[in-house]
């Protein structure tokens, strides 16, 4: 172990587990280190970034919509950024969305000979809503990761819990994780030096729970290269219009389904990048470049529509399953299509003729997210009348509080020069003024997470509540 690497804690738990409370509680201490902190969220409109109070600390905010391989490219940017600065830090912490599986960010610090060296895994510190944790305890659901993975598990809220059941709840978090160290809590307020440079991280277990979890996880689940000449080719996704056993390449032939949910039903996530050989080390660094292209903004392709290789996310939009699109390349060589899912055929034709690709690979892409969890995003200005939006929530709550796991924000409330800071889980819901505006605009900001999500009926009645 490097005594020189800076230690990472990775901050994990549930939607409305106590995250954010407990990152403030870290960054108002008189600890007197120097940290950074990285977010995730998940959510069209970015909240969290407004509820952490500001301090001496670097702030970094990613909005893709979980720290896993899709924007480890953007992570591993940040963590480049932070080890060119003159002043050492004492640590790092990253918090992660409430629907992330912790593995394929601790990951991130084993795959790379940079990363490992200048950083060390610390501890994955999981906060649990100890009111509301049982409902998402399910087979499969990301909420069981989070605390098998974890090695510090703080057991928030405790004060909304009889004792009994909290002796059942931690019995229950054993049967998941009995090596973690588990902390009771109301507010998070536990001694910094139980979860800040604990040491807890043991990769042994780590590849016990998950013996994949040294494999790589990449955003795509195919690749092919394809010598290809120059000028516009037809892209053919999901159709086969020449049957053959040769061509092309050969989807879901194990027999396996993938899913990598990052998309939508009729959408395609595609990458094409320039390759000057089919040599392993070349399609290497065009790996990576894919990488960061898909976590990158994407460029939708309606049908017909003309892609390029380069650095852009080409989002295809399919009619059941199927599209045609141009390939437009600017000098021949070779080309390599990273295709987000192995399932849907792709096909190169060129001059009516079925290109074949001289390389192709499999690569690991077993990240999913619930489908039926959504996130319905607002930002727009204007005052709000208090009385009408403290009715609008009330109601929501009664009726929709079981569907919605996260609901956070800040308003600009007809009458008051301060922010309005409000955060809810599931029926729980708290409000309160915070600091001025300032010189900031008055914007509302607000995202709800959860299922069953009416994006217009929510945008309709939060513009009721406009003064």
């Amino acid at each position: 172990m490097n005594p020189t690497a800076i230690p990472v804690t990775v901050l994990t738990g549930f939607l409305g587990a106590g995250k954010t409370t407990l990152l403030n509680r870290i960054l108002t201490e008189q600890h007197g280190q120097k940290l950074a902190v990285i977010e995730n969220e998940f959510g069209e409109v970015g909240v969290d970034n407004q509820l952490v109070i500001a301090g001496e600390e670097e702030l970094f905010e990613m909005n893709n919509g979980c720290v896993c391989c899709s924007v480890r490219g953007d992570l591993i940017r940040i963590l480049g950024r932070l080890l060119k600065r003159k002043d050492r830090l004492d640590g790092i912490l990253i918090e992660t969305t409430g629907l992330a599986n912790p593995a394929p960010v601790a990951q991130t610090f084993f795959s790379d000979d940079e990363m490992r060296a200048a950083f060390r895994l610390d501890a994955i510190v999981t906060v649990v809503d100890a009111k509301h944790v049982r409902q998402h305890l399910v087979a499969g659901d990301e909420s069981v990761k989070q605390l098998a993975f974890a090695d510090v598990i703080l057991l928030n809220k405790t004060d909304l819990v009889r004792p009994a059941e909290l002796d059942d709840l931690e019995a229950r978090i054993r049967r998941i994780n009995a090596v973690a160290k588990i902390q009771r809590a109301v507010n998070c307020a536990v001694p910094l030096d139980q979860v800040l440079n604990v040491g807890g991280f043991n990769l042994s277990r780590a590849t016990e729970l998950d013996p994949q979890f040294l494999d790589p996880e990449y955003p795509f689940e195919w690749a092919g290269a394809y010598a290809l000449p120059g000028g516009a080719h037809d892209l053919v996704i999901g159709a086969d219009d020449h049957p053959g056993p040769d061509h092309g390449h050969d989807h879901g032939s194990d027999g396996h389904a993938h899913h990598h949910d990052h998309g939508h039903e009729n959408e395609l996530d595609l990458a094409v990048v320039a390759v000057p050989s089919l040599a392993e080390a070349d399609l290497a660094v065009a790996r990576d470049r894919a990488v960061t292209t898909f976590g990158d903004w994407e460029n939708r392709q309606k049908e017909g529509g003309t892609l390029s290789p380069g650095t852009t996310l080409h989002r295809l939009e399919l009619a059941d399953g199927k599209g045609r699109f141009k390939l437009a390349i600017p000098q021949p060589g070779f080309y390599a299509v990273f295709e987000q899912c192995s399932e849907v055929p792709l096909h190169i034709q060129v001059c009516g003729e079925v290109a074949r690709p001289g390389w192709q690979q499999d690569y690991h892409a077993a990240h999913e997210h619930n489908d039926a969890v959504t996130s319905v995003g607002i930002r727009q200005e204007g005052d709000l009348d208090g009385t009408r939006l403290n009715t609008w929530i009330s109601e929501l709550l009664r009726t929709q509080g079981g569907d919605i796991y996260r609901m956070k924000g800040v308003l600009s409330v007809k009458g008051s020069n301060k922010r309005l800071v409000f955060q809810g889980v599931h029926m729980l819901f708290d409000a309160k003024f915070d600091r001025e505006w300032g010189a900031d605009p008055r914007t509302n900001t607000l995202v709800f997470i959860g299922k069953n999500l009416d994006r217009a009926k929510l945008t309709e009645a939060f513009e009721a509540c406009l003064a």
